[in-house]
C-alpha cells in the first residue's frame, strides 16, 4: 500500500496546502462523548439519513423541523406507542416526505434503538464502548437489527453523529485502489469490506489520525477536486 503521508501530500497540494486541508477535516470528539447524547438524536440522524438516501439532502434539511413534529421529537418510547393509525397518517402529512416504506423505518427503528438502551443503559452508551477498528461489525449489526441502516446510510449515519468511522465514497474507495487495495470500486461484499477496514486501520496505526480523517484525505486526494468553500458547505458528504 502506498504510504499514507504520499496520499495526504496529494490532497493538501490538490486542496491549496496543508493549511487548507486542515480546515476540511471535521472536528473529533472523544468516543466517550456518545454516552451522553439521548437516544431521540441517535433515532433522529438515523431517520435523517435513511430520508437522505437517494433524495436531495437539502430538501430533507430544509423540511427538518417539519419531521422533528411530525414524529414527536424522535422519542422512541412515545412512538412505539402510537398506533397504526398514527403511521398511516404520516403518509399523508405534508410537513415530511411521504414515502411509507422510510416512514415505517423509523417505527422500526425506534425499537432497534430501545431495545439497544434496554441491553446497554442507552443506545450512546453502546455506541461510546463499541472498537473503532471494528465499523463494519456495528454496520452489520445496523443492518440486521435496524432498518434501512445497511451500506452507505448506515456509515453516514455513524459520521454525523461523531462516531470515528469512514465512509466509502466513490472517491475514498478509488483512493484504496490506487493505493494498492485490491477491492472493488463499490465495495458491498464482507471480503472487501474487511479490506477496507483493514487498510483504514493501517493507515490509523501508521499515522495515528482517526479513522474520519484518514477517510476525507483519501476522498480528497482524487477525483474531482471541489472547492474547499463547496466541502464545508457539504461537510460529510464526500
Amino acid at each position: 500500500m502506498t504510504p499514507f503521508a504520499t496520499i495526504r501530500a496529494r490532497a493538501a497540494k490538490r486542496k491549496g496546502g496543508e493549511a487548507v486541508l486542515a480546515t476540511l477535516l471535521p472536528e473529533i470528539r472523544p468516543q466517550a462523548a456518545l454516552a451522553d447524547i439521548p437516544d431521540s438524536r441517535f433515532l433522529a440522524e438515523m431517520a435523517r439519513r435513511v430520508f437522505s438516501a437517494g433524495f436531495v439532502w437539502r430538501v430533507i434539511d430544509a423540511k427538518w423541523p417539519g419531521f422533528e413534529e411530525a414524529f414527536l421529537g424522535f422519542e422512541p418510547k412515545p412512538l412505539l406507542f402510537q398506533p397504526d393509525e398514527f403511521w398511516h397518517d404520516l403518509s399523508r402529512d405534508s410537513r415530511i416526505v411521504r414515502n411509507p416504506q422510510k416512514i415505517k423505518s423509523v417505527r422500526e427503528n425506534a425499537a432497534f434503538v430501545a431495545d439497544i438502551a434496554a441491553e446497554h443503559g442507552s443506545f450512546g452508551q453502546f455506541l461510546s464502548r463499541w472498537p473503532v477498528d471494528d465499523q463494519i461489525g456495528l454496520t452489520t449489526l445496523m443492518g440486521k437489527r435496524g432498518s434501512r441502516l445497511g451500506g452507505k446510510t448506515g456509515q453516514y449515519f455513524l459520521r454525523f453523529v461523531g462516531f470515528d468511522g469512514f465512509v466509502t465514497s466513490g472517491d475514498m474507495v478509488a483512493a484504496l485502489r490506487d493505493a494498492g487495495l485490491d477491492v472493488a470500486a463499490d465495495p458491498t461484499s464482507k471480503g472487501d469490506l474487511a479490506k477496507v477496514q483493514g487498510a483504514v486501520n493501517a493507515y490509523a496505526a501508521e499515522t495515528g489520525l482517526p479513522r474520519v480523517h484518514i477517510s476525507r484525505i483519501l476522498a480528497m486526494s482524487v477525483g474531482e477536486n471541489y472547492e474547499p468553500e463547496r466541502l464545508l458547505a457539504a461537510m460529510g458528504e464526500e
